[in-house]
């Protein structure tokens, strides 16, 4: 019976310390997602690659969390041409879905099985999909200030310590 107990707190323990983890990544998520928008509308941008990429990162995000949450996949383009009003609309909705996701579950220690956008099967655990989805994020936000300086203007810092010097009161947002 005690060993079940000590079983039973290390999994409680390391649950609440995932969900702590996600809901810390996935508000740095939408924090980034809604200062690069708020950077584009600014400068009111118009670059058909820039605004590609930034619609990959939302509608990826999209479409990982309905394969995470066994829905088909959102009526919406990996690679499609989207304004910036219309980036900006899913940019929030999506940074609401996934931190009411993470919210919500209770297991993030699970293997899915699903296929990717051109077919292909694969299994990955959930946990590693949600770490993925937001390095994904990161990587085409980078490509995206490259861009914006590459075309003389100001990109915004999304660094994950930003993210917390202004979460903390260190730094104005």
């Amino acid at each position: 019976m005690l060993a079940n107990r000590s079983v039973l707190r290390r999994f409680i323990i390391n649950f609440n310390g995932m969900k702590k983890y996600f809901l810390k990544l996935y508000h740095y998520n939408a924090w980034s997602n809604k200062r690069v928008m708020e950077c584009l509308l600014r400068q009111n941008v118009g670059d058909e690659k820039i605004l590609s990429l930034m619609g990959h990162i939302v509608t990826a995000q999209f479409l990982w969390l309905n394969r995470i949450k066994g829905l088909p996949a959102p009526d919406l383009k990996l690679w499609g041409t989207y304004e910036l009003n219309q980036l900006k609309e899913l940019a929030d909705k999506a940074g609401k879905e996934w931190l009411a996701f993470v919210e919500s579950a209770d297991n993030f220690d699970r293997e899915l099985t699903y296929r990717n956008y051109t077919g292909d099967p694969y299994t990955n655990n959930v946990e590693m999909i949600m770490i993925h989805v937001v390095n994904h994020s990161s990587y085409h936000r980078a490509q995206i200030a490259m861009l914006l300086r590459q075309k003389g203007l100001e990109p915004v810092n999304t660094d994950f310590i930003t993210y917390d010097r202004v979460m903390t009161g260190q730094l104005k947002d």
